[in-house]
């Protein structure tokens, strides 16, 4: 019994564990604790936030306490023993052309292998460091496709070349050097539709070849020509597009490319010499008689610019003291013309330079074309007596009566544009000749006395009486509609 006690006090007074000393540098509990560190130093690394087997020791596969020194040292020793036995084999299997991939080193726990790596990207493991000389050494350098290389390759065909230009993806031209290539290509750009690429075969053939064997080349390629001419008057390559229509024969249109340039001419008094060796050029008989109107119409302009700026500044004319003239007349069309002369010179003989009828007459303007341009200008300055004076005309018997070769429809649309007054709207829409229209205009811009005699002429009882509603009662009109209905 006394042995029992005796055995309990010496187990519960014993220690299986010896005091620290500097010396035991191998003692177990130094070795333990030195473990410990290390897989504690590890976890932030290796594993990410798993807790479940912390009381699980991490042993490498020799069986080592995981972040031990000697586990550490073993590890980088088979580590490279390994990549430089891969490198060696490789290097002596010739069947292979490629080098292999050396042999990952192991990770520093099992539960790395199954649970993946670090997934902060500040940390790297301490296997990815070990690996990452090894991988650089000696991964195989990773080629192209070859389809990636055959973009920058010169060997493409010209059908091909036109599908990848159709693509939009930029390719030379330059390989293309003698003539058949540079046709062919021509002829695949055509046969492809698209304009573009037509275009941009024809500025390199433009750029790389003569022009006699250019233009004898696109004289039997009408679509490609057509291209090239339309390419160089937008371009302005005038010179060029001269000497392709010089080659071509085309005399009319060598012509109307040189009567184009007077718009490139901003002094007036060159212009007008440009316009007057236009006129000998080889236009068709149509084109000649417009050259001449327009050489005619610029020297009539700088006429009456010169003129009318004289009597501007000086204040000897009240209308442009009244009117101020907005712009000058140099180079604008022949209505715009027209119209300055209705407003400025309407009364002048017809002898004058400046004279309407003068105008009319010399460029010989249809009736319709004057009889409006003329009611405008005498409109906008309310003139209401020229307007008059406009429409009326005489027979033979002497008897007057109006008449409006654009229809009096047109002519109330103009005066009410202008604000004419109602009196004036209303001898118009009178001498409407269609009831139904004349009844719309007079509504519309209130002629009453128009409605009232249109419904009498018509003996429309029931009209004139909801008309009555419209007016104002008391007035002349509501008077005129109770006499109109009593009778």
């Amino acid at each position: 019994m006394s042995r029992a006690r005796a055995d309990e006090e010496e187990y519960w007074h014993s220690s299986k564990f010896r005091a620290f000393t500097f010396d035991d540098e191998d003692d177990e509990l130094s070795q333990l604790k030195e473990s410990k560190r290390a897989v504690n130093r590890l976890r932030d690394i290796v594993d990410d936030d798993d807790d479940d087997d912390d009381d699980l020791e991490r042993v490498s596969w020799s069986g080592e306490p995981v972040g031990s020194i000697s586990w550490s040292i073993k590890e980088t020793a088979s580590s490279s023993t390994s990549s430089l036995e891969g490198r060696d084999s490789s290097l002596q299997k010739g069947s292979s052309t490629y080098a292999a991939f050396p042999k990952p080193v192991s990770s520093y726990s099992l539960s790395s292998l199954f649970k993946g790596r670090n997934k902060l990207p500040s940390f790297q493991s301490l296997s990815d460091a070990l690996c990452d000389t090894g991988a650089k050494n000696y991964a195989p350098e990773l080629r192209r496709p070859k389809a990636e290389y055959k973009d920058y390759s010169s060997d493409w065909s010209p059908k091909d070349t036109v599908r990848r230009m159709q693509r939009g993806k930029v390719c030379s031209l330059e390989r293309f050097r003698s003539l058949q290539d540079k046709l062919v290509l021509l002829d695949e750009a055509v046969a492809g539709h698209d304009g573009n690429v037509i275009t941009a075969v024809l500025i390199f053939l433009k750029r790389t070849l003569r022009r006699e064997i250019l233009f004898r080349e696109l004289e039997v390629r009408q679509v490609a020509l057509c291209h090239l001419i339309h390419f160089l008057k937008e371009m302005g390559e005038q010179k060029l597009l001269l000497d392709l229509l010089r080659f071509l024969d085309r005399t009319e249109e060598v012509a109307l490319s040189q009567y184009r340039e007077h718009l490139n001419i901003q002094d007036v008094e060159k212009r007008r010499e440009f316009l007057k060796g236009c006129i000998g050029l080889p236009f068709s008989a149509e084109d000649t008689s417009h050259i001449q109107d327009h050489y005619t119409l610029l020297e009539r302009q700088i006429i009456i610019e010169t003129n009318d700026r004289h009597l501007e500044m000086a204040g000897q004319s009240e209308i442009f003291c009244k009117y101020p003239r907005k712009a000058s007349i140099l180079n604008m069309p022949l209505v715009t013309t027209l119209f300055y002369s209705c407003f400025y010179h309407y009364t002048e003989a017809e002898g004058t330079f400046s004279s309407p009828t003068n105008l009319k007459k010399t460029f010989k303007i249809p009736d319709k074309q004057y009889v409006l341009t003329a009611l405008a200008a005498r409109a906008k300055l309310r003139a209401w007596d020229d307007v008059d004076a406009l429409f009326t005309t005489k027979n033979w018997l002497g008897y007057t009566k109006k008449k409006a070769p654009i229809g009096f429809h047109r002519v109330v649309e103009i005066l009410q544009k202008n604000n004419a007054p109602v009196q004036v709207l209303q001898e118009y829409v009178r001498l409407v000749e269609d009831v139904e229209t004349r009844l719309n205009l007079a509504t519309k811009y209130k002629c009453h006395d128009v409605v009232i005699e249109t419904y009498r002429d018509l003996k429309d009882r029931i009209q004139l009486t909801a008309y009555k509603c419209k007016v104002e009662r008391g007035s002349a009109e509501e008077e005129k509609i109770n006499s109109i209905l009593n009778n």
